[in-house]
């Protein structure tokens, strides 16, 4: 689906609308499963190499930083070694959030396939309203259950039945999670800890793979992110870690230089930041509130909602006269229709997942209500929604 294509309802201002082929993320991940099938590697959009009858298969390291937009690259990356090796913007997925987004880079799949429509998802055979990743309710409690987790994550990985091997490098402190483990399987799997432990892993591993005839290494980094929610995606705290980030990316470079090692990076999702004079708590609207079958689920950025039967008028009115310029309203059938999921086949549980209506939300605006056991997380760097800040991500390759 091309960024600039005519959809047929109202978008919030400067929407981007994903790309599922060679100018989304989506794309350059089917460009990966291409790889591992056995094919040569070439970057999307760029000319496939010319490759002589006796050269080596080239070891490939997809490198993922969670948070890296584009419009924070191109603002505070000056001089540095990732804008360098910049090629050019892609999108992420829809919505642009960790949970869609980092598991479409583990899959190959869109989130219409995989089912992860933002960080919270509805699954009334979990309860209701999860949070997948964590396999945590909303509500508070883990998500138990005899195979819970497979039935949870129903698809299999990247990484399964492919003619080359994979290494999964991640953070210690999330590898051996049910998400990871899961979406690790076909790979080997080394857990990191601190950013010079994941330069070493990574080029541990590419070594490795090297001796054995090429592979893939798929590298995340969390921390980035976890910095822009907390502080602000342009705050010194963010910067400070793009620094360390970029040192950390010359630094790999220069380890693998020599090599022939191919080196992509990007990440799942830009950010947007969204003052508290700009949050909109739903729970302060108890009228609008009676209209939905439940809590909102998806992101505050786009927040996904059920409406009850007979309820869509009043709450278009509701939407029209008291979040005008903060929100549009869209009928969920119409966003999957248009491609914003991306294609499928569908998951089983996609039309309980994105609901009836979806709330876009305007840049800077986000919407949370709250459910009773529930701790609420301020947030004031954001991601999920559909601006330029958010939904473009960087292509940065580098040949060793």
């Amino acid at each position: 689906m091309s960024a600039c294509r005519n959809i047929p309802f109202s978008l919030p201002r400067a929407a981007v609308v994903p790309d599922y082929g060679a100018n989304g993320l989506y794309g350059l991940v089917g460009a990966i499963r291409n790889y591992l099938d056995g094919q040569r590697w070439a970057v999307p959009g760029e000319e496939r190499p010319a490759r002589t009858q006796d050269e080596p298969v080239p070891v490939l390291v997809f490198l993922l930083i969670d948070g890296l937009g584009d419009a924070f690259l191109q603002r505070f990356g000056a001089g540095s070694a990732l804008l360098a090796h910049r090629r050019r913007r892609m999108t992420s997925v829809f919505p642009s959030t960790t949970a869609s987004a980092v598991t479409t880079t583990l899959t190959g799949l869109a989130p219409a396939r995989h089912g992860l429509t933002g960080w919270f998802i509805h699954d009334r055979r979990f309860g209701g309203v999860v949070a997948p990743l964590p396999m945590r309710k909303r509500s508070g409690g883990l998500i138990r259950g005899p195979m819970a987790r497979e039935r949870l994550f129903p698809y299999p990985s990247l990484f399964q039945n492919r003619r080359r091997k994979s290494i999964y490098v991640n953070p210690r402190s999330l590898a051996y999670s049910p998400y990871s483990v899961r979406h690790g399987r076909g790979a080997d799997r080394v857990a990191y800890r601190g950013i010079q432990g994941m330069v070493d892993a990574i080029a541990t591993a590419a070594r490795a793979l090297k001796s054995a005839a090429g592979g893939y290494i798929h590298a995340y980094y969390p921390v980035f992110d976890a910095l822009s929610h907390a502080h602000g995606c342009e705050s010194d705290e963010a910067v400070a870690q793009f620094r360390h980030i970029d040192a950390a990316f010359a630094a790999l470079l220069d380890e693998l230089a020599g090599t022939g090692v191919d080196v992509v990076a990007s990440a799942d999702h830009g950010f947007i930041d969204s003052p508290a004079e700009r949050v909109i708590r739903f729970e302060r609207f108890p009228e609008a509130a009676a209209m939905l079958a439940g809590p909102l689920f998806g992101e505050r950025r786009a927040a996904l909602c059920e409406l009850r039967r007979g309820a869509e008028d009043d709450f278009r009115s509701f939407v029209e006269a008291e979040l005008a310029g903060k929100a549009v309203l869209v009928r969920s059938p119409e966003l999957l229709r248009s491609g914003f999921f991306g294609p499928g086949p569908r998951h089983r549980q996609l039309r309980e997942r994105i609901g009836s209506h979806a709330l876009l939300m305007e840049p800077g605006w986000t919407i949370t209500d709250r459910v009773p056991g529930e701790h609420a997380h301020r947030m004031i760097g954001v991601h999920g929604g559909l601006s330029p800040q958010e939904m473009w991500v960087p292509l940065i390759h580098a040949r060793c």
